[in-house]
């Protein structure tokens, strides 16, 4: 008896192999190339980093920065070099040059309301906000990257005036992990956790006048 050939279906054939079936899956390769160029995905900002708007009202933003304007703002000294941001503390301050926490003026009457919003917002009683930093920056002023010293532990910021990009960075392996987020005016945020002691953060130069208050925790070795 001759051999019998046994042919396959044309409808169990591989359908990969079909030009149609090629030429939509080469299709949509395309389309979500050209997604993920105008859309490109947003890093994930850092573990422990919390974010909310409208902390305050316009309202309470001009009458805060109409009272900044009296406080004696000094530039701001790291080892002798002075910055062009201008700074005033409260409760506690640094010394970068003596590298020491120091005692300074209590924080005046007009921050204990944000102070409490802050304390609120972080979940913390206000009396653990025991440091106030009050920022004042200029047109072209900025902050390098940095984390905040170990005497410290909670930060929360709230940022009045001008917008500013607030900027992420950890080292991974050789190369580093970025993320970043517009804080809004009246906006606060909170670092703690992998945020807080993981990553380092800047803020490029401002366009316009910006003002920040940081509240910070004490570390529990130094409460």
């Amino acid at each position: 008896m001759p051999a019998v050939t046994m042919s396959t279906p044309p409808s169990s054939r591989s359908e990969t192999n079909h030009p149609d079936f090629c030429g939509l899956a080469s299709h949509i390769g395309s389309m979500a190339s050209v997604q993920q160029a105008l859309f490109p995905e947003v890093p994930r900002l850092p573990e422990g980093f919390r974010y909310e708007e409208e902390l305050l009202s316009p309202e309470e933003e001009w009458a805060l920065m109409s009272t900044f304007e009296r406080l004696p703002f000094r530039e701001f000294e790291f080892r002798g070099v002075l910055g062009k941001r201008r700074t005033v503390s409260f409760g506690w301050r640094y010394d970068f040059n003596v590298r020491e926490l120091q005692l300074t003026e209590t924080i005046p009457t007009f921050l204990l309301g944000l102070r409490q919003r802050a304390a609120e917002f972080a979940g913390l009683s206000e009396d653990r906000l025991q440091h106030a930093l009050v920022t004042e920056y200029s047109p072209g002023a900025a902050i390098g990257w940095h984390k905040d010293r170990s005497e410290f532990a909670d930060v929360i910021g709230i940022s009045l005036g001008a917008p500013c990009v607030f900027r992420f960075r950890r080292k991974q392996g050789t190369r580093w992990e970025r993320a970043s987020k517009e804080l809004a005016p009246r906006s606060a945020y909170l670092l703690r956790g992998s945020a807080r002691w993981d990553w380092q953060h800047s803020i490029p130069p401002v366009d316009t006048l910006r003002y920040s208050i940081t509240f910070r925790s004490l570390s529990e070795s130094r409460e």
